[in-house]
């Protein structure tokens, strides 16, 4: 019997990845750091920074520490998983097909497009340049990352693994790449110099 998404992200999913010691992808303290780093980056560039998108926003990390790190910033968090909307305060909704015509100085999709196939990944991809005004933080996992980069142990590999050419051509129409992870939109402003872009 095939699982939906909410499904399959519940609470054992959360427990396992997030909340385990033993089997954890990650920590409130590390997302801390990075969402230090970008916060420190989008006021180093003279960004704006008022609010943030985080699809696929799981335990909250990010919730909390922009909260810490740049309080101001009116944040909306969406996520697929009913779990995760009712213990953590999202909105319920599909990211693949999520559209608003809002714009958002910061978008979050952080460890979720490797969940999507390639049509919902593409479209999803498209949705990020429409709905970023800013900077874009994105991390998938590819295929490079699990042969040579991940814990199989602490990581979830029942994935969609695609070559990171995938989402640099696709992220290439709305972004410069700036590295590390972030993406600067094309519209937003922000002056970057010629070695600061990958």
């Amino acid at each position: 019997m095939k699982t939906t998404p909410s499904e399959r992200f519940d609470e054992g999913y959360f427990r396992r990845h997030y909340e385990d010691h033993k089997t954890r992808v990650t920590t409130a303290d590390k997302t801390s750091e990075l969402v230090r780093a970008v916060v420190g980056l989008a006021r180093y560039w003279d960004a704006p920074l008022e609010s943030a998108l985080d699809l696929g926003a799981g335990v909250g990390h990010w919730k909390r520490a922009l909260a810490r790190h740049a309080p101001k910033v009116a944040y909306r968090g969406v996520d697929v998983s009913a779990y995760a909307c009712a213990t953590y305060g999202h909105e319920q909704a599909d990211i693949s097909r999520f559209v608003t015509d809002e714009t958002y100085d910061l978008v979050i999709c952080q460890g979720v497009l490797q969940y999507l196939d390639d049509a919902q990944a593409a479209r999803t991809l498209a949705n990020l340049g429409a709905m970023c005004g800013g900077l874009l933080y994105l991390e998938a996992l590819t295929k490079r990352d699990v042969e040579e980069v991940i814990d199989a142990d602490r990581t979830d590999t029942a994935v969609h693994v695609r070559p990171g050419t995938f989402y640099r051509r696709a992220l290439a129409r709305d972004f410069v790449t700036v590295g590390a992870g972030l993406f600067a939109a094309k519209r937003s402003g922000i002056l970057l110099f010629e070695l600061e872009q990958a």
